[in-house]
């Protein structure tokens, strides 16, 4: 795609975007994992290379990271000695995996998300009371190096490939240092928002990033991101657990369907 003209594009193409935007805004902000759903709907436009549409998809999820972060920051608080760290790791680690995005075979790491997806959900359901309160693992600054490893790894992945990103994070800040699903997820934001700035800063410098679009989806992605905050704090953790499955879920389906040839 060289134009970014929104015209060319026709408005039920725009208006399928812009609605995969808003529900992966939500998806976003409740758990992550948005990305299952605004970056295949940029790969489906015609002529959209899949390094601007992973550029663009950073564009408009940053927009909604930002205000669902922001919500939460108000709302519930979340801890700053884990979030801070590990955000400003993960953006460092996020814009290396940009760097690497465009070298990266399609399809070559999909095998592996794959299988550790369907670890996260099987570890995930067989702890029934995982996440339900917060019972941190780790003090001090070993609490705080393994916080900032865990953004460096993900972080890296957010910029080579990108969707499940979201949910990888919320599955780390539970399972690995012990905060409940809705800490959790509030933690989240703050890092991914860095980690999508982080790869938004070298896809911008390479020209990768189709900026009306991604500014229109992006403003649909932050309408969802703030109804989506909301609503997590809300219901809370259960509430973000429930949600957490059905994300991996659908993750799994899609990523094995790839794998399958399907």
């Amino acid at each position: 795609m060289s134009a970014e003209t929104l015209a060319a594009l026709g408005p039920a193409t725009l208006a399928l975007l812009v609605l995969a935007a808003f529900g992966a805004g939500w998806i976003d902000a409740v758990v992550g994992g948005g990305g299952l759903v605004q970056l295949p709907a940029l790969l489906l436009v015609p002529g959209m290379d899949p390094v601007q549409a992973l550029a663009t998809n950073k564009l408009a999820g940053a927009m909604g990271t930002g205000t669902s972060a922001a919500t939460y920051y108000r709302r519930v608080h979340p801890p700053l000695r884990t979030a801070v760290p590990t955000a400003v790791v993960a953006a460092l680690g996020a814009a290396g995996g940009a760097l690497c995005a465009a070298a990266v075979p399609d399809g070559v790491l999909t095998p592996v998300i794959l299988v550790a997806l369907v670890l996260v959900a099987a570890y995930t359901l067989l702890k029934p009371d995982l996440g339900d309160v917060t019972a941190l693992r780790f003090s001090g600054h070993r609490h705080t190096v393994v916080a900032a490893l865990t953004g460096a790894v993900i972080g890296f992945y957010d910029g080579i490939a990108g969707p499940g990103t979201g949910a990888f994070l919320v599955f780390a800040l539970v399972g690995l240092l012990g905060y409940a699903f809705l800490q959790a997820s509030a933690t989240a934001k703050i890092v991914n928002l860095a980690t999508n700035v982080g790869a938004l800063v070298v896809f911008a410098a390479h020209g990768a990033v189709l900026w009306r679009l991604g500014l229109l989806m992006g403003v649909a992605n932050l309408l969802g991101g703030y109804l989506g905050a909301r609503t997590a704090v809300s219901a809370g953790s259960r509430f973000v657990r429930g949600v957490f499955l059905a994300v991996v879920a659908v993750l799994v389906v899609r990523l094995g369907r790839q794998v399958l040839g399907g």
